[in-house]
């Protein structure tokens, strides 16, 4: 066969007054057509068909192919086209030396091997962009997936082109690999540490690109923007980049805020501290002005049936330590309470309590446990600077102050 295609290349060579294809000018000759017919055929792919695709392609609604577009898949994929026209017409050109013939063939080779991989790595790329577009990533590590696929492809690319290049079969290379195995375990210890636990991550659904983490051993805590097949890289808060090996986040403890995001809700868990000074029984005046709080109004009504049926059986029931009465914190207590309740921002789904901690040094804690229905940060920390501003602000309507410790006015005010 390649006789014939050279017996045809040599009359057409004729047609020019080339009478022998076997001189130096002929070969020359060939080489040019060869090395023109390639450059032709090249220009017709990437500016008849690529160009004719990419413009199909900008018209389409659709996003993936966009994304192909821009990492230039096509062009790429052009690119084999003059090698491998290369590849099979070269060494036609070259049969009368056959050293040069044989060389070309081989550097040919592993020309298209290098661009078909090339080629790959685009589609790899523009397969994770697209996956990050449509969320993909979120629920598996496909940027993992990718690098192990390009390391994959880089070793075996490798080996074909040594194989080629010293005209020997892949087997007999690898074959060597074997002896190889501890310096690549060695060498790549991260990369299939990091493997492995990118599995177990997105098995267990552990962490995803856009959750928030916290690892106080590494200094991260912020949102996840990228899983790769060794790394974590997380955006911490103040804007600044950590980056956790993806090996620690299996095997060292971390907080991933995702279930409260998923859920709806993020908790509030903040305490008042009562002054115990300022607890004590309300009187028939107080009683009658919390009456009017709207908040209040069903709860009093209710307490005051109640006290007044159980101290009507007692004697002596004009002292309050053989009566039952009403305290200004536990009224705050179940105004607090009704207040969550009727709050448009606390999720009434979730936990809600209103609850009084053991007494320490600094007072009494009222602990607020609530979840908001927002769980954006700015969004919820404007909710809670609003309770708790209506917290402190309302406490003199129950003659309850808020615990503060001594500050320097207090000691002036004290020398005056």
């Amino acid at each position: 066969m390649d006789q014939e295609l050279r017996a045809q290349v040599s009359l057409w060579l004729t047609h020019f007054g080339i009478d022998s294809p076997s001189d130096g000018v002929s070969t020359g000759v060939m080489v040019f057509a060869c090395l023109l017919i390639a450059f032709i055929g090249y220009v017709v792919v990437k500016r008849g068909v690529v160009s004719t695709m990419n413009i199909v392609i900008q018209r389409s609604k659709v996003r993936w192919d966009d994304i192909f577009m821009q990492h230039r898949v096509l062009e790429k994929l052009a690119k084999l086209v003059p090698a491998l026209i290369l590849n099979i017409l070269l060494p036609l050109a070259l049969v009368e030396h056959p050293l040069l013939s044989s060389l070309a063939d081989r550097l040919l080779d592993v020309a298209i091997v290098i661009l078909f991989v090339r080629a790959v790595y685009s589609v790899l790329d523009a397969g994770n962009e697209i996956a990050d577009v449509n969320q993909i990533s979120r629920r598996l590590p496909i940027k993992s997936f990718v690098q192990l696929l390009k390391l994959f492809m880089f070793f075996v690319a490798i080996v074909i082109s040594i194989s080629v290049l010293a005209e020997q079969s892949p087997v007999y290379f690898l074959s060597g690999l074997g002896v190889a195995t501890g310096l690549v375990m060695l060498v790549f210890k991260d990369t299939i540490l990091g493997f492995v636990a990118g599995i177990q991550l997105a098995a267990n659904r552990m962490v995803s690109p856009g959750d928030w983490i916290q690892m106080d051993k590494y200094g991260a805590d912020g949102a996840v923007e990228e899983v790769s097949l060794t790394t974590v890289k997380v955006q911490n808060w103040d804007k600044t980049i950590t980056m956790i090996p993806a090996y620690a986040l299996v095997s060292d403890a971390f907080k991933n805020w995702r279930g409260m995001s998923e859920s709806g809700g993020r908790r509030i868990k903040r305490a008042v501290n009562i002054d115990i000074d300022s607890i004590a029984f309300l009187s028939d005046e107080q009683l009658k002005r919390l009456g009017k709080i709207n908040l209040l109004k069903e709860y009093l009504a209710r307490k005051e049936v109640e006290i007044a049926e159980f101290n009507a059986k007692i004697q002596d029931g004009d002292m309050p330590v053989n009566s039952r009465n009403l305290t200004n914190v536990g009224t705050f207590r179940a105004y607090l309470l009704e207040y969550m309740r009727k709050h448009p921002k606390v999720h009434q789904e979730m936990t809600l309590l209103v609850r009084q901690l053991a007494p320490t040094t600094e007072g009494l804690p009222i602990e607020i446990y609530i979840f908001t229905n927002d769980t954006r940060w700015a969004f919820y920390e404007d909710i809670q600077a609003d309770i708790f501003d209506h917290i402190y602000a309302i406490l003199p309507q129950f003659n309850l102050r808020a615990f503060q410790a001594p500050t320097g006015a207090d000691v002036r005010s004290l020398k005056g």
